[in-house]
């Protein structure tokens, strides 16, 4: 996917979810749903006007983000080698930001479901794409696993990524199958193999990076 067509694609999106919005006003109550707790509980409330515009916005603002710090790296070369994955990843953030922002509107519209169900499916397919793009990232600053030990080695790096690119997958997987249990267990299925992973990388990256250097002092 070029970055001309993620562009195109993404700025539909967020200006259909806005017109959705504007199209939706007068049915919206004056407090629209803004957070859910860990039982699929509304516990958070935001006025209407930041319930059509906000999460449109940070969709907006994070293609800015995505657009533009990649063309600040010093190994903006690196980002190019995989850059169609990472435009796909922006048009799929995207997505998913706008399906939060759909299912808050339905749920102010009196269109009652559990939340957990709703939106862990989706989750769970994001981090299966974040692990396909990981699988294919190259060494750069704003993207991917950045840990000292990665960015010092492009050996490392690759190592480092083929491994995260599969606890992701199964990371979202587990994701997947933890939104048709909901509540408590979905929280855990999500985030207990996200901190896992995060934390077993880390130290991973680091062995590797001992490793070598180990190995480049013996040569």
């Amino acid at each position: 996917m070029t970055t001309k067509l993620t562009i195109i694609i993404t700025l539909v999106l967020i200006a259909a979810s806005l017109c959705a919005g504007w199209l939706l006003w007068d049915r919206l109550p004056e407090q629209v749903a803004s957070h859910w707790n860990i039982n699929d509980e509304v516990d958070g409330y935001m006025p209407k006007v930041w319930g059509v515009l906000l999460l449109p916005l940070i969709s907006a603002g994070m293609l800015t983000l995505f657009l533009f710090l990649p063309a600040m790296d010093p190994l903006r070369t690196n980002v190019a080698q995989f850059r169609e994955a990472f435009n796909l990843f922006i048009v799929f953030i995207t997505i998913f930001m706008l399906y939060i922002h759909g299912l808050t509107l339905a749920w102010s519209l009196g269109y009652l479901f559990k939340m957990s169900s709703a939106l862990l499916p989706m989750m769970g397919l994001l981090f299966i794409i974040v692990g396909w793009m990981l699988k294919q990232a190259k060494r750069n600053f704003f993207i991917g696993i950045r840990t000292p030990w990665t960015l010092s080695s492009d050996s490392v790096w690759d190592k480092t990524h083929r491994v995260g690119a599969v606890l992701f997958m199964a990371s979202g997987a587990l994701t997947i199958i933890g939104g048709f249990f909901g509540g408590i267990t979905a929280f855990w299925m999500m985030f207990a193999p996200l901190i896992g992973s995060t934390i077993f990388l880390l130290f991973y990256s680091y062995f590797l990076y001992r490793q070598e250097t180990k190995d480049n002092s013996r040569a």
